[in-house]
């Protein structure tokens, strides 16, 4: 089974697009940065996109809705 769930982080995200954008993103920049908002050992995933969608699954990353 693969961590964290698509469906916990569907729920927080409205779109597999979306997703895929914040969480390519957010992987961009801890390869630039070296910023990690958890502590190394509490990741599950080795590799960034991973950790990545791990931060997404705990909430430490909000998306802000753009107003029509």
């Amino acid at each position: 089974m693969l961590y964290p769930s698509i469906d916990k982080l569907l729920n927080q995200v409205g779109s597999k697009y979306l997703l895929v954008n914040v969480v390519a993103k957010r992987a961009k920049e801890m390869e630039q940065t070296n910023h990690y908002q958890l502590k190394e050992g509490e990741y599950k995933s080795a590799k960034k996109i991973g950790k990545a969608l791990e931060e997404v699954a705990n909430d430490m990353i909000h998306i802000g809705k753009e107003e029509e």
